[in-house]
């Protein structure tokens, strides 16, 4: 059932809406990454709709987190993930064609099985293992790998920036529900801040590589 309660963190202890006080306003981090990813985009990158799809995504992903964390249902849950996989797969989509100048042909096959291999993690992986966190894992390889194959880039740089507060993010995450005892709040407020730096780095990073050369 689409109104089916879920309980998924340390913080939430019932159903009600404001439940998870931090982890439901820790999501406006996001939207300061979306604002300040839209500012550089107007003074840089104007003109550049797809980065500018890519920030109204990064906004979704903040108002569709809050829905789920205050609401908590599993009708909540699709307004939560599906934006994080927008963004996820269309940023992926991006750097194949932009940064590694590969065919839609090549780019398109690469996508659809790195959402086949997102996808299979996290349904094959219980979640009870790394606390539902595996399905996230290819997109830290992607971040590393292509940031690294054009490091000398500011789109690289950006990325590799990126997979170290991901790096961090994803820990956080994964811990959460083991450190209840010792803080009651949990750590998935962290996951949340630590994401919209990664949102915001691998932006600003697309805008300045495309500034750069011009």
């Amino acid at each position: 059932m689409w109104t089916t309660p879920i309980d998924l963190y340390c913080e939430r202890l019932g159903p009600s809406f404001w439940a998870e006080p931090v982890n439901a306003l820790s999501n406006a981090a996001f939207l300061i990454a979306a604002w300040a990813a839209f500012v550089l985009w107007r003074r840089e990158g104007r003109g550049d709709l797809a980065i500018l799809a890519l920030i109204l995504v990064a906004a979704a992903v903040g108002l569709g987190s809050f829905a789920f964390h205050t609401w908590a249902t599993r009708g909540a849950m699709l307004l939560d993930v599906i934006p994080i996989g927008i963004f996820i797969y269309g940023y992926f989509l991006l750097a194949l064609r932009r940064f590694l100048k590969l065919s839609w042909p090549w780019s398109l096959a690469l996508l659809a099985g790195f959402i086949l291999l997102s996808n299979g993690l996290a349904s094959l992986v219980p979640r009870a293992v790394l606390n539902g966190s595996s399905g996230y894992f290819p997109a830290l390889a992607a971040l590393i790998a292509i940031g690294w194959m054009v490091r000398a880039r500011p789109a690289g740089q950006a990325m590799l920036i990126a997979a170290a507060a991901f790096t961090a993010a994803l820990v956080l995450r994964i811990v959460d529900l083991d450190v209840c005892g010792a803080l009651p709040v949990g750590t998935h407020f962290l996951w949340h801040i630590l994401n919209a730096v990664v949102l915001y780095a691998v932006l600003r990073g697309a805008i300045r590589d495309k500034a750069s050369v011009r």
